[in-house]
């Protein structure tokens, strides 16, 4: 058991005591400081290749006084690739789920840009991936990816909870959309008394050809099948034939073919009017240009059901970047100019922007040493997003702390289907005075006392997930103390405020680093 003293609740700022009662299994508690667990730490170079975790032993009480802290409802990404199956050497679900972990997320949605595709159709013997889920037993990605713990012989599950994104259209490829006969059953709330506990706690909640927009040939089919799930679309809203990085001044100092903003602009705009035809809720992932804000901005003026996201990249670089880190700062869409990277925060700040996604993306350094047209897109990012966001947006007086967290935990829980866990109604329902409380004849506590709010007397403990947060604290951000398998990132170095202390998942703590 564990007890935080004197946590700020994040949204009433009513400074409570609360208890964990308890911490993951075994496999599931990463602890970076050996408070919590004594002797062997549990990093990404102790783990077996079979992806089981250390055993530890826990002490029985810990009290920590978290004056100054503040507790929020865990962090949600609905925009990370774990490479598995396919690409394990690049990131697994083990060191991705510890990479979110460690960044104070409880619940991310996996790409569905995996070897083979998570399209849904049955995976076929000597195709690539095709070993690591015919080898477990199972037919489809989406079966192994929901069974993954039990796949890989887990003490428990992993440090986050996870979603499923299902293809747009068959092997990704852009050519056939899938069949919604193959995947409908994944979904929730289709048969859920025949699913056992891993079908219903990893389902399928969105429809993506991320990495790649929607074709037109498949345009027509995939709108439809949104339209009969009811799924979001969640459009990669970007589309190029040729280029690595953003158009002008850098691109051709760089001797780099450039990619125009329009070509991001012309998938938002041709999506907008299929919304405004069909009724579909269409998220536009990594917004990243002055002119697809304005647009957007228009589309939500009008009442169509468009939302979108951005990642901290594209707030707090531009493709001035390209100069000093390199293809560490490529991507898609790239880095755009420092106009459309001030454009960026201000939608952030007017509303336009919806949610803050990471698109976290691992590759090799060596992959990533290819050179601007060789080298793989995209970035590693859950473990210092918030500190990133936090130097950027809050200590740039751009949005609250409160806002910052809304960004990053109840809206992209929405996204999913979710409902992100309300700590002040938490309070309100179950708190009591703390135990060296004195109480009124009226029943109210004596000023100067806390409230004690005990997790595991909520009536529903297995739906908690919270974030400790230290929102002032400065550190610099090291590639080489994160969690995740990759180290690809331009942060490294950098100097920021605002860190995940603690992540909790059902009322369990399942990372820590509270000292």
């Amino acid at each position: 058991m564990l007890t935080l003293r004197n946590i700020k609740v994040w949204d009433t700022d009513e400074v409570i005591d609360l208890v964990v009662p308890g911490f993951a299994d075994g496999h599931g508690l990463i602890d970076e400081t050996g408070r919590i667990i004594p002797g062997e730490l549990i990093m990404p170079k102790d783990l077996p290749a079979n992806g089981s975790f250390v055993e530890v032993r826990l002490r029985d009480h810990i009290e920590i006084d978290a004056t100054g802290l503040t507790l929020a409802p865990g962090f949600a990404d609905p925009h990370v690739h774990f490479r598995d199956p396919g690409q394990t050497y690049k990131e697994s679900m083990v060191s991705g789920a510890m990479a979110a972990a460690s960044g104070g997320y409880t619940n991310v949605l996996i790409m569905p840009n995996t070897v083979p595709a998570m399209d849904g159709e049955p995976v076929a013997e000597g195709e690539p991936g095709a070993d690591e889920v015919l080898g477990a037993g199972y037919g489809t990605v989406i079966d192994y990816l929901q069974h993954y713990a039990e796949a890989h012989k887990m003490a428990g599950d992993l440090p986050v909870r996870y979603d499923l994104c299902v293809c747009a259209s068959k092997g990704r490829a852009g050519h056939e959309a899938t069949e919604f006969a193959k995947w409908r059953r994944y979904m929730p709330g289709v048969d859920d008394g025949s699913k056992d506990a891993a079908q219903l706690a990893h389902p399928v909640t969105a429809i993506s050809d991320d990495g790649s927009a929607v074709t037109p040939d498949t345009l027509d089919a995939v709108f439809a099948l949104a339209k009969e799930s009811g799924l979001p679309l969640i459009e990669h809203c970007e589309h190029h034939e040729t280029g690595a990085v953003n158009e002008g001044p850098v691109s051709r100092e760089l001797g780099v073919p450039g990619i125009p903003e329009d070509t991001e602009l012309r998938i938002v705009a041709r999506d907008i009017a299929k919304a405004r035809e069909t009724g579909v809720h269409v998220h536009f992932q990594h917004v990243s240009t002055a002119i697809s804000f304005d647009a957007i901005r228009k589309a939500k003026a009008e009442g169509l059901p468009i939302t979108c996201e951005t990642a901290p990249h594209y707030l707090a670089l531009s493709d001035e970047a390209l100069l000093k880190y390199g293809t560490l700062a490529k991507m898609n869409p790239p880095l755009r100019s420092e106009a459309d990277r001030r454009a960026t925060i201000e939608a952030i700040a007017d509303g336009t922007v919806d949610l803050l996604a990471t698109d976290h993306a691992p590759h090799t350094l060596e992959e990533k040493e290819r050179g601007f047209l060789e080298a793989p897109n995209g970035i590693i990012g859950l473990e210092c997003a918030y500190g990133v966001c936090h130097k950027v947006l809050v200590d740039g007086g751009h949005i609250s702390d409160r806002r910052l967290i809304e960004l990053m935990s109840v809206a992209p829980e929405r996204l999913m289907g979710h409902e992100a866990t309300d700590v002040a109604a938490l309070v309100e329902a179950f708190s009591e005075p703390a135990p060296n409380s004195e109480t009124e004849s009226d029943g109210t506590v004596v000023e100067g006392r806390n409230r004690l709010l005990d997790l595991g007397k909520v009536d529903d403990p297995d739906a908690v997930d919270l974030v400790v947060l230290a929102t002032d604290e400065a550190w610099t951000v090291d590639p080489e103390d994160f969690h995740s398998n990759a180290r690809n990132t331009p942060f490294g170095g950098w100097d920021v405020t605002g860190r995940p202390l603690a992540t909790i998942i059902g009322s369990k703590m399942v990372f820590s680093r509270l000292k």
